[in-house]
């Protein structure tokens, strides 16, 4: 069960954020029933997108997943 402060990992991409599947954010709210308010940071710390997803969107950290830093495509 997926819960407020859960960190989770982006099971599709988002290409209109410059996400990708596998990303992970930060679910900072719930807003109703299947609803997630999710945020992703850059490793800087800076928000790079705050998305309304549903719980089918996003799927709890594995025990086996490994973390990976990879550069943000630059768009415009």
């Amino acid at each position: 069960m997926i819960k407020l402060l859960d960190t989770v990992v982006l099971a599709r991409d988002v290409p209109e954020h410059g996400l990708r599947a596998g990303d992970l954010g930060a679910v900072v709210d719930v807003p109703g029933p299947g609803a997630l308010e999710v945020e992703f940071v850059l490793a800087s710390g800076r928000t790079q997108a705050l998305v309304s997803l549903r719980i089918g969107d996003v799927r709890e950290v594995g025990e086996r997943d490994l973390i990976a830093v990879r550069e943000l495509k630059r768009t415009g």
